[in-house]
């Protein structure tokens, strides 16, 4: 009785590093079995490939506030794969073969140098993003490809490593950039190609990875010890 007395007054902020593979979704059906509340959401999603920062809202309480958080900027750590192009972007679509070009350390830097500060980004047909009520990634799972109007971002990217082909980056960026499109741009510029195999998100607004919690590790009886108000 106690148990679900606390699991029923619990709400605020809980703070998950996502596994690899799972999608957002997934974290919101675990979360509602763990913790008894039925109104559970989130402050952006991470597609199934990334790991990382998941903001989950507990509570009728803290989903209205979902306007708010969703504006937070956020920071990413990826690993990019030159030479290939894939159709999601990433190493989870259908990854073709591009080039053999192994561009120099400064080619690297100069293609870096022009995705910074404020850009105008396509969003990739493979995500959630809706034009006309339907989500792009199902119009794109039909074989359907339609014009995207561009979106103003805000990015700043500072290179972590290179050896080819893998190009590491840590990326800070405005709430709705996308990681996978910064690749793939990166890739046509170039000339190689570029898809994302890693992809950690470090932070989200004020919330970091080094305060996440593992969500294998939650119960219904330490949940609550994990919120945020």
């Amino acid at each position: 009785m106690q148990t679900k007395k606390l699991r029923k007054m619990a709400e605020g902020i809980l703070l998950i590093d996502k596994p690899r593979d799972k999608t957002s979704f997934y974290l919101v059906h675990v979360l509602r079995k763990v913790t008894g509340v039925k109104k559970i959401g989130h402050t952006g999603t991470l597609d199934p490939l990334a790991t990382g920062v998941m903001v989950m809202l507990i509570g009728s309480k803290y989903t209205q506030k979902t306007p708010l958080f969703i504006k937070y900027d956020k920071e990413y750590e990826t690993t990019l794969l030159l030479g290939s192009t894939s159709d999601t972007y990433d190493i989870q679509g259908k990854v073709e073969k591009k080039s053999d070009f192994v561009p120099s350390l400064n080619q690297v830097n100069e293609a870096i140098a022009l995705f910074q500060g404020s850009l105008l980004q396509i969003p990739p047909m493979f995500s959630a993003k809706k034009q006309n009520g339907k989500k792009l990634y199902e119009l794109a799972r039909q074989g359907i490809s339609v014009e995207r109007p561009p979106v103003q971002v805000h990015v700043l990217i500072r290179l972590l490593s290179y050896t080819y082909p893998e190009l590491r980056l840590h990326i800070t960026c405005s709430s709705g950039t996308y990681v996978r499109t910064i690749a793939h741009d990166i890739g046509l510029k170039l000339s190689t190609g570029a898809i994302v195999s890693e992809l950690t998100r470090t932070r989200s607004g004020p919330f970091s990875l080094t305060a996440c919690q593992k969500l294998d590790l939650l119960t219904p009886l330490n949940f609550a010890s994990y919120l945020h108000a």
